[in-house]
């Protein structure tokens, strides 16, 4: 039997694909598996008994990579889950920067006890008269799951699309539309575009990526549009290029007191994944991730442990061990396995950076005191019995 929490309200979606085999407990220090949203797992203590994370979304800014890492939890995240949702946001952000939307509502509002407010509309419409996106050059920066379909819609909406990503995986690049430009620098974005796009991760690298000295490159009235962190723009930079006209208009997803309520910018409350699909979508993938890893040992979408699989064990045990990725860490598994007399089935080994993850199918049981042997090898860090 395994125990899951959750530190997030989950769609039940999700939740109705674990079996009988799990029992949700309301105490974290109980649970092997954790699903988790937005809840700030930096500010917990995280329990040692906890064997894997799925974070119901794709950023995990708000759970401690490092000391995951070095507990042997595996942290999930799913990818793609909630891109369309988002995508669809973007679509909406460029059209109502395009378009003065909002400030005609709110105008039609402030108006709607006046008789005449269809005469007075038509003499007012021309302040909130705009432009059509398409024909306009929009830049992405960040060809993931999101900004490549944003990349489609935008180009099928007519819009001369520009993408830049040094790192765009070979599925990314195979489902984007021919027409995209490829971008070989970001200056390249920054000079050419009507239309800024961010879907990049929020890295040390890429924190206020978008600054001063990008902005001093773009076109003056330029549309910056931000769904991914509110930390990879220079906010500070971006209100005073709001003031000079430099950027016309920037929307963002992420209310701060930075920049809610600053002219020139439409804050959104979060809102890009907060559809009722997208969170389903999360769900589901999440729970899928989790019972693969439990029950099978194999790992899909783990931001901090290397993708490892071996199906179904078919044979009589599996053992899935954590451990540092350093030399003859495999023939030290193997000795100890075959000191115990236990024949090896099947073995898988992956690394990733400074962590590596084994699987061993193996032929006969395995005693609590073999296991408790191969954790106490140096460099093994967790040690489980899958089956």
């Amino acid at each position: 039997m395994f125990q899951y929490h959750c530190l997030n309200p989950i769609s039940e979606k999700g939740l109705e694909i674990f079996t009988q085999d799990y029992q949700e407990t309301d105490q974290l220090e109980e649970a092997q598996a954790v699903l988790v949203r937005s809840a700030k797992m930096t500010e917990m203590e995280v329990p040692q008994t906890i064997a894997a994370i799925a974070r119901a979304g794709a950023g995990v800014n708000n759970i401690p990579l490092d000391e995951c890492s070095k507990k042997g939890i595996v942290v999930f995240n799913t990818p793609g889950a909630n891109a369309n949702g988002v995508k669809e946001l973007v679509l909406a952000g460029m059209l109502l920067a395009s378009r003065d939307i909002v400030g005609g509502i709110q105008w039609v509002t402030e108006n709607a006890d006046k008789e005449d407010v269809a005469k007075l509309a038509e003499k007012q419409k021309k302040q909130f008269a705009g432009c059509e996106i398409r024909g306009k050059k929009l830049g992405i920066i960040g060809l993931g799951a999101i900004g490549s379909m944003v990349a489609n819609a935008a180009s099928h909406l007519g819009m001369d699309v520009y993408g830049y990503d040094p790192f765009i995986s070979v599925d990314a690049a195979w489902n984007l539309s021919r027409s995209i430009h490829h971008a070989i620098t970001q200056d390249e974005i920054y000079s050419q575009c009507d239309y800024i796009t961010i879907h990049a991760p929020l890295l040390d690298e890429t924190k206020e990526m978008v600054n001063q000295k990008a902005f001093d490159q773009m076109k003056d009235g330029v549309v910056i549009l931000n769904f991914a962190r509110d930390s990879l723009v220079d906010e500070k930079a971006l209100v005073a290029a709001l003031e000079s006209g430099k950027v016309k208009k920037y929307v963002t997803d992420f209310a701060n007191p930075t920049v809610a309520g600053v002219k020139g910018t439409l804050v959104l409350p979060h809102l890009g994944a907060s559809t009722e699909e997208s969170e389903e979508n999360c769900a589901v993938m999440a729970v899928k991730e989790l019972r693969d890893y439990m029950e099978n040992g194999n790992i899909h979408n783990s931001v901090n442990f290397p993708a490892c699989s071996m199906g179904i064990c078919k044979v009589a045990g599996r053992i899935s061990i954590i451990h540092e990725n350093i030399p003859n860490m495999i023939s030290k598994v193997t000795q100890t396995l075959g000191d115990a007399g236990i024949n090896i089935a099947d073995l898988t080994n992956k690394g990733r950076g400074e962590n590596a993850y084994t699987l061993v199918d193996v032929e006969s049981s395995v005693s609590k005191e073999v296991l408790d042997v191969l954790e106490a090898i140096p460099g093994i860090i967790r040690v489980r019995a899958v089956k």
